[in-house]
């Protein structure tokens, strides 16, 4: 059986909701996590940076989209513990600029992914999964990376069973 982790960047705070902003205690990336283990089991790891994006949404991307200009590969606090044991990683995050934040990048560049499979979720307001799933074959060489899951972030929260019945299908 595959050892399972499922690794995630999400924002809490002012979101992008339906056209207009709004406030959210839990990040609709780190919702969609938490349905994904919840229905395949395995461990869970949020990725935060050292330096915290803005708390206003459009400042933060601003800034996200200054990242991804410049590739910058911005500190993160901590890699997860163990990472070589796990075999399957469901790798998640907002869509920023059509991919993932520059985040996820130094998380996935820090370790050797060789062998491992790769899922990748997305939330977002329309933008679907961007280019992320290329970049991530880019990034994660010699891993299989299998088709991602885009969630429309503001319904995230109804988006359980959707979620469930694609993470079972994805690990087989």
């Amino acid at each position: 059986m595959a050892k399972i982790l499922t690794v995630y960047y999400s924002r809490k705070g002012e979101n992008y909701w339906n056209g207009s902003l709004k406030h959210i205690d839990k990040g609709n990336t780190e919702r969609v996590a938490e349905f994904i283990q919840k229905a395949v089991g395995g461990d869970l790891f949020e990725v935060d940076t050292v330096k915290p994006y803005s708390e206003s949404y459009m400042t933060c991307i601003d800034e996200a989209k200054k990242e991804l200009r410049e590739k910058a590969r911005p500190e993160i606090k901590a890699y997860p513990n163990n990472f070589e044991s796990y075999d399957t990683l469901f790798v998640g995050y907002p869509n920023w600029w059509g991919t993932m934040p520059m985040c996820m990048f130094t998380l996935l560049e820090h370790f050797d992914l060789s062998g491992k499979t790769i899922i990748p979720f997305c939330t977002n307001e329309g933008s679907g999964m961007g280019v992320s799933e290329r970049d991530l074959k880019s990034i994660c060489k010699n891993a299989t990376v299998k088709g991602g899951l885009s969630i429309h972030g503001a319904e995230s929260e109804q988006s359980e069973a959707k979620v469930s019945a694609w993470a079972k299908v994805a690990i087989k």
